[in-house]
Order: structure tokens, then sequence, then C-alpha cells
């Protein structure tokens, strides 16, 4: 089975990212350690297929850091929900499954919602369908039509926030074009 050439260009963010890692594994961040992880890096992106990520090539500062802070904002104010509904409601909180769709098709994208999503406490993602960026999400405290609406939104906000700082232009005028509407 042959594939595609992928050029350094494209391979280079994941190869720096291992290296990353590696250093950080090993707490040892000195130019031989790095060295060997680089070779680690290019043994790996060469035996195994990994599919190239393809980056939109915009990346919004300006709409990153006021995302940051919300997003630190809602992992505040969600871990303070989830310690009253263990302290006051206890097992008589209901949970749902819930399908959210997603705009982008792009698995960066994909990824990236369904990150976020999982580390706002209460929710997780318990499986993603890639042929119709679909995520999956297990959420607690969803007793209502009205509470499935509300996280959906909250996801599609998340995604539009995502895509305003590293979508690409279609998707951004997608999500600023339903922004007017």
């Amino acid at each position: 089975m042959s594939r595609r050439r992928i050029s350094l260009r494209q391979e280079l963010p994941l190869l720096v990212w291992l290296v990353i890692v590696w250093g950080a594994l090993w707490q040892d961040f000195s130019p031989g350690n790095l060295l060997f992880g680089a070779l680690l890096a290019i043994a790996v992106a060469r035996l195994f297929y990994l599919p190239p990520v393809e980056l939109s090539g915009r990346f919004n500062v300006l709409q990153a850091i006021p995302f940051a802070l919300s997003f630190l904002g809602k992992v505040v104010v969600a871990s303070g929900q989830i310690l009253y509904l263990a302290l006051v409601r206890g097992p008589k909180v209901t949970n749902a499954v819930v399908a959210v769709t997603l705009r982008s098709r792009q698995d960066l994208m994909v990824t990236a919602v369904g990150h976020v999503i999982s580390l706002i406490p209460g929710s997780l993602v318990v499986e993603v369908d890639r042929s119709t960026s679909t995520l999956y999400l297990h959420a607690i405290n969803i007793s209502s039509p009205e509470a499935v609406e509300n996280l959906k939104n909250e996801v599609r906000g998340i995604e539009a926030a995502l895509i305003r700082i590293m979508g690409t232009p279609e998707e951004l005028e997608l999500v600023r074009t339903e922004a007017a509407a």
C-alpha cells in the first residue's frame, strides 16, 4: 500500500510537537535528549501512517485571548455546578447522551471542539462520527428538551469561537452569516 508523500512543511508541526512531548515525558530538554526525540519522531512519522493535519493558515490572537478567558470562566462555573449537584441532588441527577452536528468537517476543528467540551466539567465526548462531524456527548443534569438545546447551542458557540480563532475563511464566512441572520 503506497501513500502520498507528505512534505516536510506539512509534517514539521507534528515532528516539533512529538519532540516537545518527548522532552516533557522525560522532563529533560537537554540537546542530546531532544536530538534523540527528533530521531524517534522522524521514525514514528515514517513508519506509522499519520494523516496530515491540514491547518487553515490563520490564527487570530485577538479572538483567542477572550476565548481562553471565557473557557476558564466556564470551567469555574461548571465546577461549582457539579459540586452543587454532587452535594445536593446526588443520585437524582438526570444524564443524557446528546448528538451535536458541527459546521466544520475538518478533523482538527472537530477534535479541538471535542477537547474543549470534555475539559469543561459535566460533559464528555463519548463518540465522534467523522463522516458527519457529529459529537456524541454524555452530559450531566439534562432533564428537558430545553436543556438539550442549551447544550447544543453551547457546543456550537464554542465551535464558532474556535472557527473565529483558527477556522478556514469559508467556515469564518459561514459563522458571520449565521450571526447576521
